[in-house]
């Protein structure tokens, strides 16, 4: 695995809870690295595109579900992590989605060619798994959902 190469492409995530408090988690497989990865939804910031604009496109993109329902409040969360033998050390925000259904389906509608590949399913979770990305996202469930939203 080379963990000399690194980016910092921006990027853009979004936590996503059903109406139980249940947090969406996408799981994909590094074939690099040989480990499975759960994490919220999201990815790069086109140019020209807020992170805003990026987080509803790729909520929706990744799971079917409507980026109308992200909210302009975010929490910046620092990264320091290996994906496909590239290492991305960054802060990027996560946005907050709530759903007013139980486990609402998760349909990707436009996963890249190589999304298609290392994807292997989602979850509503109760409780977070190990190995989640990013480790503390516990803390930015409870950042996100604190106060007025």
């Amino acid at each position: 695995m080379n963990t000399e190469d690194t980016s910092d492409r921006p990027a853009a995530r979004v936590v996503c809870l059903d109406r139980d408090g249940r947090v969406l988690l996408m799981h994909w497989y590094d074939p690099v690295g040989r480990n499975d990865v759960w994490e919220p939804p999201g990815g790069g910031i086109d140019p020209g595109e807020t992170a805003l604009e990026a987080a509803r496109r790729e909520l929706t993109e990744e799971t079917g579900l409507p980026g109308s329902a992200v909210g302009g409040r975010c929490v910046e969360v620092g990264r320091d992590f290996t994906w496909l033998g590239v290492r991305y050390v960054k802060t990027e925000p996560f946005f907050l989605a709530v759903f007013d259904e139980v486990r609402p389906e998760v349909v990707p509608k436009a996963l890249t060619e190589e999304e298609q590949h290392v994807f292997r399913g989602y979850a509503w979770a109760e409780e977070l798994p190990e190995g989640v990305e990013p480790p503390l996202l516990a803390g930015v469930v409870a950042a996100l959902t604190a106060g007025p939203r």
